[in-house]
C-alpha cells in the first residue's frame, strides 16, 4: 500500500471508530441541540452570501461535489442564495459547464438581486414556484437538460408530506453513484419547543419522510460514513447515496 492509500485507509478506520463511539455521538447530539437555540447555522456566509448551513455540512457537500463532478446541482430552498453560490463555486473549481438550479416558491427580490449580480451568477438558474408542482419540476428538468450526473439537495418546506413528495419527484434525476441530500432531518431529534409555531416538528419532518421513502425505494441507502465523520450535521440520516439504476 502506498502512502496516499495508507492515509485514506487510516481515515476509514477513524470513521469506523466514530461509528462505534456512542459517547462522542451523544455529546454531538447534545451540542447540536444547544446551538440550535442560538440559530448557529445563520452565522456563516459563503463568498458574501448568507449560507444558513452548518459549516460541517458544506465540507461534506464539497467532498461529494468534487468526487461526483456533477453537470447540475438542484437545490430546493433558495433563501439568501449562499448555498447556491457555494455549489456554483465548486463547479467553477471543477471546470466544465455545470450549473446550479435553485428552486423556491418565493425568491425575494433583494435576494434575487444579490444572487444575480454575484460573480458566479452565470452558473446559477433560479426557478420560482412550488417545488412539488408539475410545472416547476418541468422547468427544472428543462434547465438540467442532458447534463449529468445530477446531485439533488432538498432544503425547502420541512413537513413530512412536502419532503416526501419532493423525494418522489426529484429522486429520478439522481443516477447510480450520485447523491440525494435531505437537510434538516435533525428536527426529529430536537425538542419540540424549537419548532414552536412551525408546521413541522418531531414526528412530522424531513427525517420521517426519508424513512418512508427508503422503505419503498431500495435504489437509495443512507451513507452512514458521512454522518459518522461529521458528527455535527443538520442531515442525520439524510445523506442518501444512489446505489441502483
Amino acid at each position: 500500500m502506498n502512502e496516499v492509500d495508507g492515509f485514506f485507509a487510516e481515515v476509514a478506520a477513524n470513521v469506523e471508530g466514530l461509528k462505534a463511539d456512542r459517547d462522542v455521538q451523544a455529546l454531538s447530539r447534545i451540542w447540536v441541540r444547544e446551538i440550535a437555540r442560538h440559530k448557529y447555522a445563520y452565522n456563516f456566509t459563503w463568498l458574501g452570501r448568507p449560507a444558513i448551513q452548518f459549516p460541517q455540512d458544506l465540507m461534506a457537500l464539497q467532498e461529494i461535489l468534487w468526487r461526483i463532478r456533477p453537470g447540475a446541482v438542484v437545490e430546493t430552498g433558495v433563501a439568501h442564495g449562499g448555498s447556491l453560490i457555494f455549489h456554483a463555486s465548486m463547479l467553477e473549481l471543477i471546470g466544465g459547464e455545470g450549473i446550479v438550479v435553485g428552486v423556491d416558491i418565493d425568491i425575494r427580490a433583494h435576494n434575487r438581486v444579490e444572487i444575480e449580480k454575484h460573480p458566479l451568477a452565470r452558473r446559477v438558474r433560479l426557478v420560482q414556484g412550488s417545488s412539488v408542482e408539475a410545472a416547476t419540476l418541468d422547468r427544472v428538468r428543462e434547465e438540467v437538460g442532458g447534463r449529468h450526473p445530477v446531485v439533488v439537495i432538498l432544503d425547502s418546506h420541512h413537513t413530512h408530506e412536502h419532503v416526501l413528495r419532493e423525494l418522489e419527484l426529484y429522486s429520478p434525476l439522481v443516477t447510480r453513484g450520485s447523491y440525494l441530500v435531505v437537510l434538516d432531518t435533525l428536527i426529529e431529534d430536537l425538542p419540540a419547543a424549537l419548532s414552536s409555531g412551525r408546521p413541522w416538528g418531531p414526528g412530522n419532518n424531513p427525517k420521517t419522510a426519508v424513512r418512508e421513502f427508503l422503505s419503498r425505494h431500495p435504489r437509495f441507502v443512507v451513507d452512514e460514513d458521512i454522518e459518522a465523520k461529521l458528527l455535527i450535521t443538520a442531515a442525520p440520516g439524510g445523506w442518501l447515496k444512489c446505489v441502483g439504476d
